[in-house]
């Protein structure tokens, strides 16, 4: 009896700490998660350094977090904060399996446990991330979520945020990823530690490619236009100008979706495996969802 008090106390906690409204203006520092690592690195001798830079939403590549929407939560602009058909899935997996994964996380889920608590998959951790995740939904924009979700998110051993993952990988800062670049990085979120975005893993192969087409069938990528940005500047400008063009970097026109929605092509069911997302033939395992 007293356990369970003690544990209704504990979970209750989180209803009013931390005061998640601070975030609405306030970036956060190093993170439960970070410092979970950085625990792990001390327990087995590792001597490594957290690598993180905050930029702000203006500052990110708009090809970023439309392929990291479309990767781990489909759904995040309709839903509020819980895409409950996912979990659903999932958990019928783990029965079937007989065991406690539970993946489906949306990225609010993911932002709440990456902030505040640590990876564990014990269900008193699930229910303080559900908690967590209602109170960021309703005090945060969904803009602001994702722009918290990019800056905290692993992106490789002691690599946080998309700054820090964009020079690393690709040597660049996060405002001139290219789309494909924003589809590999997209691409090894469940696992991170695991796949490399230029490793050439089948999986990140597949996975991006598939994440990059999305992309490409709801209007987000012209491919004409996107093999014009990568060319060099010479190269680019020779002999070319089509005012017709349309530029998928300028800023939406008032009436269009805000940044990072889904572009309506017809009926999307937002169905990850629908998408054409589900893995290939398993030669490499794709890991534990993040």
């Amino acid at each position: 009896m007293v356990t369970v008090a003690a544990l209704a106390v504990n979970v209750s906690y989180y209803f009013i700490f931390p005061d998640v409204s601070q975030l609405q203006r306030k970036n956060p520092q190093k993170t439960a998660f970070m410092k979970y690592r950085e625990a792990e690195w001390r327990e087995k001798g590792h001597r490594r350094k957290i690598r993180q830079q905050w930029v702000p939403w203006s500052r990110i590549s708009p090809y970023v977090a439309k392929a990291v929407i479309i990767a781990e939560d489909d759904k995040f602009w309709r839903h509020e904060g819980f895409d409950f058909k996912a979990m659903e899935k999932a958990l019928k997996k783990d029965l079937q399996k007989k065991r406690f994964k539970v993946g489906g996380s949306t990225i609010s889920q993911q932002l709440a446990k990456n902030l505040y608590l640590s990876p564990s998959k014990n269900p008193v951790r699930k229910v303080k991330e559900a908690i967590l995740t209602w109170r960021l939904e309703n005090r945060l924009s969904k803009r602001r979520i994702i722009e918290l979700y990019l800056n905290v998110a692993e992106w490789g051993e002691g690599i946080f945020g998309i700054e820090a993952a964009a020079r690393r990988y690709f040597g660049k800062p996060a405002a001139a990823l290219t789309a494909r670049e924003a589809a590999q990085l997209a691409a090894v979120l469940p696992n991170p530690r695991r796949f490399k975005p230029t490793g050439g893993s089948r999986y990140v192969t597949y996975r991006s490619e598939r994440i990059y087409q999305i992309m490409v069938r709801r209007g987000i990528v012209i491919p004409e236009f996107e093999e014009l940005l990568t060319e060099p500047e010479e190269a680019a400008t020779e002999g070319w100008l089509d005012l017709d063009v349309p530029d998928p970097l300028s800023p939406p026109e008032k009436d269009e979706a805000p940044p990072g929605a889904p572009v309506e092509t017809g009926p999307q069911t937002g169905d990850k495996e629908q998408e054409g997302l589900a893995p290939p033939p398993p030669s490499e395992p794709a890991g534990p969802s993040a």
